[in-house]
């Protein structure tokens, strides 16, 4: 057995197990295997991007699962790839060809996309490079790319399906816009924030009346493209007024009061200016009152007369081709100038901006490619209701479930050269529409060959819809597809419900008559330890690359893992964490190193064998199988369920605290002692323990635990079916497990820190030699185990001695009474004159905390966890005052 370096470096470790087990294939599935499939499809990032922390936590949890069920001898599939993230990545390229002084219109739409393929080629793998690096065992052989061949083709397959099918058309209907992107977005592509704005109070007078309406709006450049203003039909304000026209300031335009329900009547002054070509729920309106829509904003976002009437055009002429924000500013001028603004308040609203370039989007009525959203949607209803798709933790489903009952229309197309083309082309001729597998050469009715293409791409998320089964071959008939789908779950954050895993539920159902998986297990996201969000400008941001260089991917993953709860909530990642992590790796390392130490007559063969039930064994060692069987249960189940950051805490307080902290130090005795055959038991379980332990932590931090384990096993270069990923997972022996054993032990530990909180707290010197009085008759192992761990020594086990008990502090531990005589080992006076102004402090802590609670000024503004904290910390504090007045009296 070769001996584990004093220090454990994951630099020299990562790389190396991770070339070998990609190297031999390990990550890919048995294509002969009968066994039952576990598959995971990879949430692609995009080619842009690199490994952040959200990535780094979402596919340690993957890695976990598979890994684990790999193991348990499920035959595993792992499907990666990266999506092709046609805003961004059109951006990045933008960019790139700026710096030249170029535009991408300088070279043209072919020249140009075969640019973005070359820096895909260049820097698209970036993020794949660096998920190897955090130890993801995905199937690279299966690696696949939104915009590959086989997903090409899969996504017009899609198209056109859904187009003969009926369920997508071409119409003019209000979208996201941004002005500087020039496209349409979705709304996952729209980041909301509250800004501090205004909002304008304008005067709409009354036809033929020197009465007025005063509308409220926080757009006021909008109001060009006004064809009514609503109020609410219950409102008594303006019940008489309903049918009237008012006359549009500065414009003129005879515009009419109409009635609808949508109107708030709270906000503002109840009545609100309706421009049904630039706000969606006033383009609802208009629909539902047949209102024209004027558009007054161009692309690029500047204002623009042409839509309106050239009698109206007089005072806002020189509105004409202003950026919309410094035509806001000369509106408003104008509308003070003539009396029509009544007044500006301060107002904060929500405020949509393009998620890549950060613009302020417009919603715009434009023609675009929709799918009709209801007949999908109500099947992925259905689906989870029915439980066929199961949400972990069960609150998402209401999440889900409410979004698709409100779903409308999905805008699919976009205005960009990069992505999927829309297969669709435009007889110039006659008009005749062609929607085609393959580029057509003529029209089917005219014959013409004066053909064009539609422009646009489609929107990121319609082909990443169809991941679960066109990374998987469809639309052909593949084997892969129909051994490995559906797959069995999907991990993801929460914030991707609505725009990735309703989207895929819904392809997956109508396109393959199945669900696409069968559990959605949803995580929060992370944030930083005072629970805001990480960002670059914050300066909060932790780098996964960073931490894997300083601390190993093994430190990162178990740091994350171990934050993630059951309930999905948020994680607040510090740093401390990380360090936490590291020290957990040193922990396993050292203790390894010392068992591997302990034992080096142990050899390869004899590790992996079943560990025989021994008469001899000792308590200790009945209770550290009991517990280890007891945590390979708790943690099987925990990982069957999905709480996996449990199963990290149960791992980490029973290797430290059970197996670390008290079964090494009590294997102490006999592997430094002279009877060889209590030294070789003790060898047979450290090694039979460690090893399982390796295999438990191994879907967790797997780079260490490989390599500890080839080391016990004497082997630097083992064949591929030897490593630990491969090997079974520990089975549980229930006849191993004894709760009177496990009893007896706690005793024994509750003892031993009994004694060492007396050695704390009256700071008798570790050197010094206590003496202690046990008021029962207890075995010689546990007496044993007392003296070695407490650093004690038993003088008696019988009632104290009275000549002592004026000077012994007694405690009651378990039921076990237990007294340490003081004489020689302290100063009384000292220690008195201590314990007395501890006293004293915590008294007035008290009583302090006890005033707060009754401090209405304090309870009115204290939370309920607050109040909950200081009443704890009350009871604390006498539980501490009344050991104290006990210590005090014992040294009186």
């Amino acid at each position: 057995m070769k001996e584990l370096p004093k220090a454990y470096d994951p630099s020299l470790v990562e790389e190396k197990w991770y070339k070998f087990w990609e190297a031999n294939g390990l990550f890919s599935p048995d294509p002969n295997s009968t066994a039952e499939p576990f598959v995971i499809v990879i949430p692609p990032p995009n080619i842009t991007g690199s490994l952040h922390i959200g990535h780094a936590l979402d596919n340690s949890l993957q890695d976990v699962l598979i890994r684990y069920k790999r193991m348990r001898g499920f035959n595993t599939l792992w499907i990666p790839g990266t999506d092709h993230a046609g805003i961004a990545t059109q951006n990045v390229v933008e960019r790139e060809l700026k710096k030249d002084k170029q535009k991408k219109e300088d070279l043209g739409r072919e020249k140009f996309v075969e640019k973005v393929w070359e820096w895909k080629a260049e820097y698209g793998g970036r993020i794949t490079r660096q998920l190897r690096r955090l130890g993801a065992s995905c199937d690279w052989i299966r690696e696949r790319f939104t915009m590959d061949e086989g997903l090409s083709k899969a996504v017009t397959e899609e198209f056109v399906s859904l187009y003969n099918a009926g369920l997508i058309y071409r119409g003019k209907r209000i979208i996201n816009w941004c002005p500087r992107c020039m496209t349409a977005l979705s709304d996952i592509e729209t980041e909301h924030q509250d800004k501090n704005g205004s909002l304008w109070h304008i005067k709409y007078f009354i036809e033929g009346t020197e009465n007025f309406i005063v509308v409220a709006t926080t757009r006021p450049e909008t109001m060009l493209g006004d064809t009514a203003v609503a109020v609410n039909p219950k409102d008594d304000r303006y019940k008489h007024l309903i049918g009237k026209n008012l006359i549009l300031p500065l414009v003129g335009r005879k515009i009419p009061i109409i009635a609808d329900d949508y109107v708030d009547s709270s906000f503002g002054t109840g009545a609100v200016k309706v421009t049904p070509a630039h706000d969606p729920n006033d383009y609802d309106m208009g629909e539902r009152h047949n209102l024209p829509k004027i558009n007054i904003l161009t692309k690029d976002g500047k204002i623009t007369l042409l839509e309106i009437a050239e009698s109206e055009r007089g005072e806002i002429s020189t509105l004409d081709g202003l950026d919309r924000f410094k035509g806001r500013e000369e509106l408003v001028k104008l509308l003070e100038e003539k009396g029509f603004l009544e007044k500006i308040e301060d107002y904060q609203n929500s405020v949509g901006h393009c998620y890549r370039c950060k613009t302020v989007i417009e919603p715009y009525l434009s023609d675009q490619w929709f799918i009709k959203i209801k007949p999908l949607a109500e099947r992925g209803i259905k689906a989870v209701e029915d439980s066929e798709i199961k949400f972990i933790p069960d609150r998402w489903t209401k999440v889900y479930l409410q979004w698709m009952v409100n779903l409308k229309d999905w805008c699919i197309s976009r205005q960009l050269w990069w992505g999927h083309r829309i297969p669709v082309w435009y007889c110039k001729e006659c008009g005749k529409i062609i929607v085609s597998k393959t580029a057509p050469t003529h029209c089917p009715k005219c014959s013409s060959t004066n053909l064009e293409q539609d422009p646009d791409v489609f929107d990121t998320w319609f082909s990443s819809a169809l991941w679960p089964f066109s990374t998987l071959g469809w639309p052909d008939k593949t084997a892969d597809l129909a051994k490995f789908y559906p797959t069995s779950v999907l991990v993801t954050g929460y914030d991707i419900i609505t725009f990735w895993v309703s989207r895929m539920i819904m392809t997956g159902l109508y396109f393959m008559k199945e669900a696409p998986f069968k559990t959605v297990f949803i995580h929060g996201l992370i944030r930083d330890i005072t629970g805001k969000k990480m960002s670059k400008s914050t300066g909060n941001v932790i780098d996964p690359l960073d931490v894997i260089n300083k601390s190993g991917a093994d430190s990162l993953r178990f740091a994350l893992i171990s934050l993630v709860t059951g309930g999905g909530q948020d994680i607040k990642l510090a740093e401390e964490k990380i360090t936490e992590a590291r020290n957990f790796a040193n922990k396993i390392w050292n203790v390894s190193r010392f068992v591997m130490m302990s034992s080096p007559d142990v050899v390869g063969t004899r590790l992996i064998a079943p560990l025989q039930p021994d008469a001899t064994w000792q308590l200790s060692d009945r209770w550290i199988l009991s517990r280890y069987n007891s945590v390979v249960k708790q943690l099987t189940d925990n990982l069957d369920s999905f709480d996996i950051g449990d199963g990290a805490r149960l791992l980490y307080d029973f290797i430290w605290s059970e197996f670390c902290d008290w079964y090494i130090e009590i294997s102490k005795i006999r592997l430094y002692g002279e009877d060889q055959e209590a030294k070789a038991n003790v060898q047979s379980i450290l090694i039979h323990i460690l090893i399982g332990i390796l295999k438990l932590l191994h879907p967790f931090i797997p780079f260490e635990t490989e390599e500890i384990y080839q080391m016990i096993n004497g082997r630097e270069n083992p064949e591929p079916k030897e490593s630990i990923m491969v090997q079974s997972w520990p089975v549980f022996d229930s006849s191993l497990i004894s709760e009177p054993v496990e009893k007896e032990m706690g005793q024994v530990i509750e003892l031993v820190r009994g004694v060492r909180n007396i050695r704390s707290a009256f700071n008798i010197p570790n050197n010094a030699v206590v003496k202690i009085y046990i008021k029962e008759s207890l075995g010689a192992d546990l007496i044993s185990y007392i003296q070695t761990l407490g650093k004690v020594e038993v003088v008696a086990k019988d009632l104290l001695p009275e000549k002592y008990s004026k000077d012994t502090v007694t405690v009651n531990i378990s039921g076990i009474e237990i007294g340490v005589p003081l004489i020689g080992l302290i100063d009384f006076e000292k220690e008195i004159g201590r314990f007395k102004k501890e006293h004293n402090k915590l008294k007035m802590i008290i009583e302090g905390g006890e005033k707060r609670l009754h401090d209405e000024n304090f309870l009115k503004h204290a939370t309920e966890g607050l109040l909950q904290k200081e009443k704890e910390k009350i009871e604390e504090n006498k539980a501490r005052v009344v050991t104290l007045e006990s210590y005090i009296s014992a040294l009186s």
